[in-house]
């Protein structure tokens, strides 16, 4: 009978302490909805590191329900009913079994009394810090992309909040955990650049409706849109067709940061031949109304391809033809404008960018 009683922690310890095998999708208790024991809850704060299902919590960490107020702010769950608060110093952290080779995690995150939060994700040995200074939505939250390259079959995801504030339960949301295997991207004899469709992505969440924003290069050294590298200094939207406009597939990027908004890839070229990079330029239906302009570089050769949005979808086709002056060819796109809904004023927005190849063409 004490065994029966015992079994559930007994599988709580195996589950915290060893590592829970991977599939894409969310981590084990990802969307935080097993939560802790009365017990081990004082008022909102975790009391016991191993009080959340799945992981282990230092610092001040609280648990988190939908419609929680804190004074005369209602904080903000961005999926299902419950989200982890990290406070000053806070940090959880989850064992997950995985394949050598590349990944990319996936989060929402919400802020709340702090103005300054940062958090610093981590799969040992690599960690990165996305500042959330700046909000993509009007609806209080966003979800972030970091990639990783893990070197052994178990890795350790960490998410900490470095900030300090005076109150320490100011701190950012943290919810739908969510980790996928990225495929390594190849040029094929119909497109000299990789992934140019961007269906090879960083994991979505299932009826999210606001994208993945993708980190600046100087944040995240491997990218989580394989074979394209975002060089400025805001991030890009990953966005799919369930929810949005795509000129073709089901993945595209926004670029939803004016001209801190850009992503790169470099191609091999041969010195003197002529190449063609054609791309599609559109809206992504939603209600991003006005002129959206994307400039294009490669060589020396540069264009400006505007867009006359309605804000309900729709997209065209562009060419810019080029000499290749080197044996690598940098290709970047970057929107003119910076650009907010027109429904609610406040959530930026820009021209989606699909469909992209780089092709030889003769004279």
């Amino acid at each position: 009978m004490l065994l029966h009683y015992l079994a559930p922690f007994l599988l709580l310890c195996a589950v915290v302490q060893v590592a829970v095998a991977f599939t894409d999708g969310l981590l084990s208790n990802g969307n935080f909805e097993l939560g802790p024991k009365p017990s081990d809850l004082k008022g909102t704060r975790v009391t016991s590191k191993h009080a959340i299902p799945a992981w282990e919590a230092s610092g001040f960490v609280e648990y988190i329900p939908s419609g929680h107020k804190q004074g005369d702010m209602l904080l903000v769950v961005p999926e299902g009913a419950f989200a982890v608060r990290l406070g000053n110093g806070a940090r959880i952290k989850q064992k997950v079994a995985v394949q050598k080779g590349r990944h990319s995690l996936t989060f929402s995150a919400a802020r709340t009394c702090a103005q300054d939060e940062k958090l610093n994700v981590s799969v040992t040995p690599e960690s990165g810090i996305l500042p959330m200074q700046t909000m993509y939505s009007s609806n209080g939250w966003d979800s972030y992309a970091w990639a990783f390259r893990a070197a052994v079959g178990e890795a350790e995801v960490a998410i900490h909040n470095v900030g300090r504030e005076d109150d320490p339960a100011c701190g950012p949301l943290i919810d739908s955990v969510a980790m996928k295997e990225l495929t390594p991207p190849r040029i094929t004899n119909k497109n000299l650049l990789k992934n140019g469709d961007f269906e090879e992505g960083p994991y979505i969440i299932p009826n999210t409706t606001w994208g993945v924003l993708i980190p600046p290069h100087i944040e995240d050294d491997h990218s989580p849109l394989p074979g394209w590298m975002v060089e400025s200094l805001k991030a890009v939207k990953y966005i799919n067709s369930p929810h949005f406009s795509i000129p073709r597939g089901n993945r595209a990027v926004e670029l939803v940061g004016g001209m801190e908004s850009a992503i790169s890839q470099i191609a091999r070229t041969i010195p003197g031949k002529s190449y063609a990079l054609t791309f599609s330029v559109g809206d992504a239906s939603n209600a991003c109304e006005g002129s959206l302009v994307i400039q294009a570089f490669a060589g020396k050769e540069k264009m400006h391809v505007p867009y006359d949005s309605k804000g309900k979808g729709g997209s065209k086709r562009a060419v810019l033809r080029f000499t290749a002056i080197s044996t690598r060819t940098r290709v970047v796109f970057l929107s003119t404008y910076y650009s907010t809904r027109s429904d609610d004023m406040s959530s930026l927005c820009g021209p989606v960018l699909d469909d992209v190849a780089l092709i030889s063409v003769r004279r």
